[in-house]
């Protein structure tokens, strides 16, 4: 089980964000796809841990995600590769999961100086980006290379975003999909 460090930039400006990041020497590794996820609920449920199944269209990973609290820092994950997004949402619904939200959001990838960046696109909020890295040091020195205001930054996990900085139960929505 891997150990993810991120953080999440708000209210980001998506072309003056690219333009930083290939200014600093950054890389895309990832043009923008549409990714699809959906999210299942353990039984007996767990609010901390659940199952995503997501794509991109290219590559499709069933992970299972762990927090210890609602911050996105040091999140357990124990993910695979799969070939087919909707057959594995059949199989996981034959053993008894059916998916509580479907989303839909637009993401692009970069790396920069040892992080990876992720700039998404989510229906009903403003654009926000991701700064992933093996350790805390790396992204501090991303989020100074790129001139981020540290009041936008946040270790929030995408629910409690919706929630806490937006007002929307994104829970209660079944199908979060893109206009």
């Amino acid at each position: 089980m891997k150990i993810e460090n991120e953080i999440t930039v708000l209210n980001v400006d998506r072309e003056d964000l690219i333009h930083k990041i290939i200014s600093a020497g950054g890389v895309e590794t990832c043009p923008e796809v549409k990714q699809i996820r959906c999210v299942y609920d353990f039984v007996p449920k767990d609010h901390n841990k659940w199952i995503r199944l997501r794509t991109n269209g290219h590559t499709t990973t069933l992970t299972i995600k762990q927090l210890n609290d609602k911050s996105k820092m040091n999140v357990k994950e124990l993910e695979i590769e799969v070939s087919d997004f909707w057959e594995t949402d059949r199989i996981l619904n034959e053993l008894g999961y059916k998916y509580r939200n479907r989303q839909e959001n637009l993401r692009q990838i970069f790396t920069l100086n040892g992080a990876e960046i992720s700039i998404d696109t989510w229906p009903m909020i403003p654009t926000y980006a991701e700064i992933e890295a093996d350790n805390i040091d790396t992204i501090n020195r991303v989020i100074e290379v790129l001139g981020i205001d540290r009041n936008s930054v946040t270790d929030l996990d995408v629910v409690s975003i919706y929630n806490d900085i937006y007002g929307i139960d994104i829970m209660s929505i079944k199908d979060l999909r893109l206009k």
